[in-house]
């Protein structure tokens, strides 16, 4: 089967951080499992299947890269697949505090679960999607924080 890890998200939108967490990933396991967390209590500008859709296209040429979605417990996922791994991006020593109480009660309601951090890369030390979301929205130039792609869907998104 290989070694396999998930990397959990909401990816809306996909940035280059995660292209850059997701590709370092990729060279440690034999398959990383992209998974999409559909959170219907949250508002998100793009869609389960379309956040599945732009991460499939950026990784069209790495059959290492899995797409999937998820809803609920990460734990409760982790089980169903039978995959035990998470990794997790750390730009600042404030998600620091908040992925390690993540992965301590990931942890705790299952004891199999842990959790691997890879650290921004200077470059995109500064980029979440929410501050992407906000420049594009603002009609600001958000091509060196996402793929092209996905840049090209936040134009469409924010036309109006």
């Amino acid at each position: 089967m290989g070694k396999i890890a998930v990397y959990p998200g909401s990816f809306d939108p996909i940035t280059n951080g995660h292209v850059d967490i997701i590709c370092r990933s990729s060279k440690i396991f034999d398959k990383v499992i992209v998974a999409v967390a559909k959170n219907y209590q949250k508002s998100h500008l793009f869609s389960p299947e379309e956040r599945v859709s732009l991460i499939n296209e950026v990784f069209k040429d790495n059959p290492k890269i899995i797409t999937d979605t998820f809803e609920g417990l990460l734990v409760d996922y982790l089980n169903k697949i039978n995959v035990y791994v998470i990794i997790r991006g750390l730009r600042a020593v404030s998600d620091f505090e908040f992925e390690f109480q993540l992965a301590q009660i990931n942890r705790k309601l299952n004891y199999k679960v842990d959790t691997i951090y890879m650290m921004a890369t200077e470059e995109n030390l500064y980029i979440s999607s929410r501050i992407v979301k906000e420049i594009a929205m603002l009609n600001g130039d958000v091509s060196q924080l996402v793929p092209p792609l996905v840049e090209e869907k936040l134009k469409e998104k924010f036309k109006n």
